[in-house]
């Protein structure tokens, strides 16, 4: 067996795949949460007397929760060590799903989402991080965040198709119940296979913290509020105001902190900005697809929500395959051509969304598209979270990823509120809301055209840490 060369801190070859499975599992989890109790709504209103007007809360809970608290999770990663972090958030999210599963009440199952989007928020960044921390520099890392990519890509439709098994052949309870094995599995695994990153000098930005979490909260809430209310709703406008104003308020603090929560030279990088743009297009991108197309196959094909969720199998699947391969060519090609291709692929496919007609049928209709769109965004997902990370020192990938993470929440929540907008108050409904959505991939392609560089940029200085 040809000998390796490690880097400080990194695993055994021997265990990288163990380590692999743990960190992919992990951000699946997280990820396919957002949707997993979709097709368990009704069940869950039934069982817990939910009004209709607050049912939505048991899907806004989490993604608030997550959103909101990323940025936070990805900085006391970089700042405590990772693995710990990671357990912790791991544990967290379980304690959220089995409280939530446990739920007798409309106020303990929003309360127990919460909880479990605050684990999420510090699972997501920690594990791409430990990406890095993980596996070398080349093929061996590209692989790995090829199937991270995957994970993160693929998370949505999987979670439909999990929700609607779970909830046909048990109950909506082990819609959550079923995270917490998985789970505590995975916080005994992590510190057998994956490495310690230590802690670091320096402290967190409290005030930083609490203006940044505020107002992604305060943003993800008003867009999700605007796509099931209408935009000039009070609470929508108060909230979206709030969030805009907070998330000024934020920049002025980091342009005069010390230690920034965000180091603003983050953002210098003009491919990692476009990364992040992207991945907002991608999020906007696939959410809103999972939304019209569950509506239009229950509502038009008269599809189950059991059949509904494996419709999307060929997204699921698509999405996996396409950043493997990606994952195999990146580093001769560069992620420039992936991304540009995917955004184009990712607009035809809208675009021929935007074409069903009023008798659709899957396979002549759907199947098609589907498989564009899985095959464009998973062209987009791998190489923006390469791009993400290249050139961000260790000490601060946990926060590149943070934010890589936002921007696919904010995307998400963007999308589905205009889009949502569009197609409820749009003479042609769900055609002119993914035209629309065509019109905003084209737009990310021309983002990518203008800022992606062909090669992602050799990692930053190493800052100096303390021992765990």
């Amino acid at each position: 067996m040809t000998r390796v060369s490690l880097q400080p801190g990194m695993v055994a070859p021997r265990r990288l795949t163990a380590a692999l499975i743990v960190i992919a599992f992990a951000q699946l989890m997280v990820v396919l949460d957002t949707t997993i109790v979709n097709v368990a709504l009704p069940s869950i209103q039934r069982a817990l007397g939910f009004a209709p007007t607050d049912l939505e809360w048991v899907v806004n809970a989490y993604a608030l929760a997550f959103g909101g608290l990323l940025l936070l999770g990805g900085r006391a990663g970089d700042l405590f060590g990772r693995r710990r972090m990671f357990v912790a958030g791991v544990l967290l999210f379980a304690a959220g799903s089995f409280a939530g599963g446990l739920a007798t009440s409309p106020v303990w199952l929003i309360a127990a989402r919460v909880v479990q989007g605050a684990g999420g928020a510090i699972v997501a960044p920690t594990a791409l991080s430990l990406i890095a921390d993980t596996f070398q520099e080349g093929a061996a890392r590209n692989r790995a965040l090829g199937v991270y990519a995957g994970a993160a890509g693929s998370g949505g439709a999987v979670g439909l198709i999990l929700g609607g098994l779970i909830t046909n052949s048990f109950s909506w309870r082990w819609v959550l119940f079923v995270n917490v094995p998985i789970a505590l599995v995975l916080a005994v695994a992590a510190p057998r296979v994956l490495p310690a990153s230590g802690r670091r000098s320096g402290r967190l930005d409290l005030p930083g913290a609490v203006t940044a979490t505020s107002a992604v909260t305060l943003l993800v809430y008003g867009l999700s509020r605007a796509a099931t209310h209408a935009w000039s709703d009070q609470l929508t406008v108060l909230a979206l105001g709030a969030g805009a104003a907070l998330l000024l308020a934020f920049l002025l603090i980091e342009l005069r902190s010390e230690q920034p929560l965000v180091p603003l030279h983050l953002f210098a990088n003009r491919s990692r900005s476009g990364a992040y743009v992207l991945r907002m297009v991608a999020g906007a991108t696939t959410l809103s697809i999972l939304f019209f197309l569950t509506q239009i196959m229950q509502n038009v094909l008269g599809y189950s929500p059991l059949k509904a969720g494996f419709a999307f199998l060929p997204l699921a699947v698509g999405v996996v395959v396409t950043a493997q391969v990606t994952s195999r060519v990146v580093g001769r090609i560069g992620p420039r051509l992936p991304i540009t291709l995917g955004a184009l692929l990712t607009s035809a496919g809208m675009l021929w969304l935007s074409r069903l007609p009023h008798d659709a049928a899957y396979v002549h209709d759907i199947l098609g598209p589907l498989v564009t769109l899985s095959v464009g965004i998973g062209l987009i997902f791998f190489p923006t979270t390469v791009v993400a990370v290249s050139g961000a020192g260790r000490h601060e990938s946990g926060l590149a990823a943070a934010v890589l993470n936002v921007s696919q929440q904010l995307g998400g929540s963007i999308g589905l509120a205009v889009l949502g907008t569009i197609a409820a108050n749009a003479i042609r409904g769900f055609a002119t809301a993914f035209e629309v959505g065509a019109v905003i991939s084209l737009v990310g392609f021309v983002v990518a055209l203008l800022t992606i560089r062909s090669r992602p940029q050799a990692p930053a200085a190493e800052a100096p840490r303390q021992a765990a």
